[in-house]
């Protein structure tokens, strides 16, 4: 087979409309991601509500729409009413899925606020492991109820006059895992799911529901699990959630690039198993899906098995990410969109500090690790209507894929805009590759950009002390040829952002 690999775009091969949401985040108590990250009250860039500044300022880089939000694992055991009312009256708890400290300083208010200041919406989820359809309903309308009712007015009695309005609430979090606090099987979960379904719908008909899939792909019970919850939940839910961490514990890194194919399986079977009970039911609707956690994660896993317990915001999952794992990251985004039809939200999960594309010093410095650059070109340029790409590339094989494919590649046309934007990875680790884009059904372009994100060293980080060893530049070589042909010669284990002015 030839080396050089071709792609063809065309504007009426429609994947579908990308919904700004799949560019979402999470934001867990868990580790320092809330206090000593997006909240530290001594921090000299701290704002009068004790949130840094700088860490906003970084998150507004991504502009992130949506932000899940307290967990997690967290939440299976969290009481909601702990993180409202004055913070001196909080109470201290025992959080037993992270075995810390909760001071309960941030809560659902203070969250919503740091959101409004984001530029972003909140994503809530609801307990169901150690709680239920009461307490889910209760804190719906506390949160959304105008007023004239007990958890409306109190939440005005705590100085919120309007409403928050949140449109998307999870129920419940990873519910099939033993590691989870109450953790229930599927016709368990599926039931107390559909009772609170039912009741948060009732407080708030505006509201969308995430009932939880599995935790994994690797899961015994997968898909089974997805098909008896979604049995009995249909009529009530509008996603079914889907989980996944990749890593390179082995140091392949041939396999560690193909990883971004177990997640293309898992979203078609999750859409495949909906689908059955959508066919199975004689329903109308269409279930669709909520990625909301997918990230690289195993860097942190040997010291975080020698953490002290019961601190307040212990150092808890900090993976300092390589150029290698940003590559990776770059091929999970592209693996979203080419299911944007049906994966209409996604978590990065998260979002700082915690196996997070934003790394803070408490403190200090805020820095970008190597993943947030293609997680914000993404939400910066992929934004319009993903393309369906027709894609011929060499392949290779490695210990657990067969026919992987060097070039992992997706366009996304913002008609408003005038621009088709091409996120490209080359997976070889050895050489360029040259690629020819055939965009004839556009007429004329030009290039706008062509971003580069590379490096000589795949184990090269980001870290305090050297915030910019990994970055972008825009001297990519892709030109023009024949009015509307891109040629380009794909660096070697590169994430390419090619941007394309039409007309």
């Amino acid at each position: 087979m030839s080396n050089q690999a071709a792609m063809i775009v065309d504007k009426d091969f429609r994947i579908g409309e990308v919904d700004k949401r799949i560019y979402g985040s999470f934001i867990e108590h868990l580790g320092r991601a809330v206090y000593g990250g997006i909240y530290e009250k001594e921090h000299p860039e701290a704002d009068e509500q004790g949130f840094r500044t700088d860490v906003l300022q970084l998150v507004k880089e991504i502009d992130v729409p949506i932000v899940r939000y307290p967990g997690g694992n967290f939440v299976s055991g969290y009481n909601w009413e702990d993180g409202v009312g004055p913070v001196e009256r909080r109470p201290r708890r025992q959080e037993l899925a992270w075995r810390t400290i909760e001071p309960n300083w941030v809560g659902l208010n203070e969250f919503v606020d740091w959101c409004r200041k984001a530029g972003s919406e909140a994503m809530m989820a609801v307990n169901l492991g150690t709680r239920g359809p009461e307490e889910a309903r209760n804190l719906v309308e506390y949160a959304n109820f105008r007023s004239g009712t007990q958890w409306s007015d109190l939440r005005i009695q705590h100085g919120y006059r309007q409403p928050h309005g949140i449109r998307t609430w999870c129920l419940g979090n990873e519910m099939d895992g033993p590691w989870q606090i109450g953790a229930k099987t599927a016709v368990e979960y599926g039931r107390i799911a559909a009772e609170a379904a039912k009741v948060m719908k009732w407080t708030d008909p505006s509201i969308e529901l995430v009932a939880c899939g599995s935790s994994g792909i690797g899961m015994p019970t997968f898909p089974e699990w997805e098909a008896t919850v979604l049995d009995l939940t249909y009529d009530h839910v509008d996603y079914i959630s889907l989980h996944t961490y990749y890593g390179n514990r082995n140091n392949d890194s041939g396999n560690f690039l193909a990883q971004s194919m177990g997640m293309d399986k898992f979203i078609h079977t999750v859409i495949a198993t909906a689908d059955y009970v959508q066919a199975k039911k004689r329903s109308k609707k269409k279930i669709n899906l909520s990625f909301d956690e997918w990230n690289v994660w195993y860097h942190s896993n040997e010291a975080d098995g020698k953490i002290k317990p019961w601190q307040i915001a212990p150092p808890q999952l900090e993976d300092v990410y390589t150029h290698e794992d940003a590559l990776v990251v770059g091929c999970m985004l592209i693996s979203l969109l080419k299911r944007a039809d049906r994966v209409r939200m996604a978590c990065m999960a998260q979002l700082v500090n915690v196996i997070a594309p934003i790394m803070t010093v408490n403190g200090g410095a805020a820095w970008r690790q190597t993943i947030f650059y293609p997680y914000m070109h993404a939400s910066a340029y992929g934004r319009g209507t993903a393309l369906v790409p027709l894609i011929q590339s060499p392949k290779y094989d490695s210990k657990d894929y067969t026919d992987v494919p060097y070039l992992e590649a997706v366009a996304v046309h913002n008609e408003e805009q005038g621009e088709v934007t091409i996120f490209a990875v080359n997976r070889d680790l050895n050489g360029a590759l040259p690629l020819s884009i055939d965009l004839r059904s556009f007429g004329p372009c030009r290039i706008l950009e062509h971003i580069v994100l590379e490096h000589s060293d795949l184990k090269a980080a980001n870290t305090a002390d050297a915030p910019d060893r990994v970055k972008p530049h825009n001297g990519g070589n892709a030109t023009v040829t024949d009015g509307s042909r891109i040629e380009a010669a794909l660096a070697q284990a590169s994430w390419n952002v090619i941007r394309v002015k039409l007309g």
